[in-house]
């Protein structure tokens, strides 16, 4: 019961030390394709650590959601990355990582995070939390769908049974059924952690913002563990792409020596995620509002078409 608990938590631990350096990186690896030098990929650090420095400025509107959202968000994604495969395929609390479970999980942060936009009342904070929800309500489908897909290739929704199928057979990694799902979950990717096309994490234009106008009032702390706990989000979502659909190098084992080998086979698989994450973003302008459902709906008919292509392509 230990040895389990402390897999889990090594998990924890991992997401939430790589979420910072995966976001400098990203960042990095934007300006270079610009041209510019831009800030070191050990920035984030130096953000999170000037934050938590800093004093907690509230509205005297806010109430206990706004103090507690904060907290949710980041133990959330905590307990998302003890239950998803991050080192190895099938980590110690398995019986508790299914499909449903992590969309449950991502959506009660989702949910918090929006009562926070309008608990301080904010018009910013309001109009932020209302995109933010009909976003995430067009999003989730297609997650659960493509993702849906993978799992009836490998007859099971547990996440660790798909990645060990997956990676058992690697030629199910050129299906198209496989291929589509990977498109259709990474146009969710970029919605559901407010990446370009459809929100510019990089701007503070107030009548474009979605994720930023729900967290424009908090400060100090409560502003790191959100900013943590959204680069988290991040992380975890190409963690998911990395390990779903690329399961190679992920090992079956619980020992020290298999996790080791799982966090370097992560580390260099979110490094390429994160070049395509950064050749997409300076590739592509942010899309009007009412532009996005339509992207949406497309990753929708992609994560539809996958699931038609498991039954007619064999």
């Amino acid at each position: 019961m230990i040895h389990d608990l402390l897999i889990a938590a090594a998990q924890a631990l991992a997401i939430a030390a790589l979420a910072p350096l995966v976001v400098g990186f990203t960042r990095r690896l934007k300006a270079r394709l610009v041209g510019r030098r831009g800030p070191s990929p050990w920035q984030p650090y130096a953000d999170l650590r000037k934050l938590f420095a800093k004093e907690v400025v509230v509205s005297e509107n806010a109430s206990w959601v706004f103090r507690a959202t904060p907290y949710v968000l980041f133990a959330v994604m905590l307990v998302a990355a003890a239950v998803v495969p991050v080192l190895v395929a099938r980590p110690a609390p398995a019986f508790a990582g299914n499909l449903i479970l992590v969309m449950y999980l991502f959506l009660l942060g989702t949910f918090f995070l929006a009562l926070a936009g309008l608990d301080t009342a904010s018009a910013f904070g309001g109009m932020g939390s209302s995109r933010e929800v009909a976003i995430s309500a067009l999003a989730e489908p297609t997650v659960i769908l493509s993702v849906f897909a993978l799992a009836l290739r490998s007859g099971t929704i547990d996440l660790g049974g798909i990645v060990e199928r997956l990676g058992a057979e690697p030629r199910l990694a050129a299906n198209p059924a496989h291929l589509l799902a990977f498109g259709a979950f990474f146009i969710v990717m970029l919605a559901e952690t407010g990446r370009l096309p459809v929100d510019n994490p990089a701007t503070h234009l107030e009548l474009t913002m979605i994720h930023e106008a729900m967290v424009l009032e908090y400060s100090g702390r409560y502003l790191a563990l959100v900013e943590w706990a959204s680069a988290m989000k991040l992380t975890l979502f190409m963690t998911l792409l990395a390990n779903l659909f690329l399961p190679w190098g992920l090992p079956g084992g619980l020992t020290v020596a298999a996790m080791a080998g799982g966090l370097v086979a992560l580390v260099v698989k979110l490094a390429a995620l994160a070049l395509l994450l950064a050749l997409v973003e300076t590739s592509v302008a942010k899309l009007r509002l009412f532009r996005v459902p339509e992207l949406l709906a497309g990753s929708f008919a992609l994560a539809l078409l996958s699931v038609a292509a498991v039954f007619l392509v064999r």
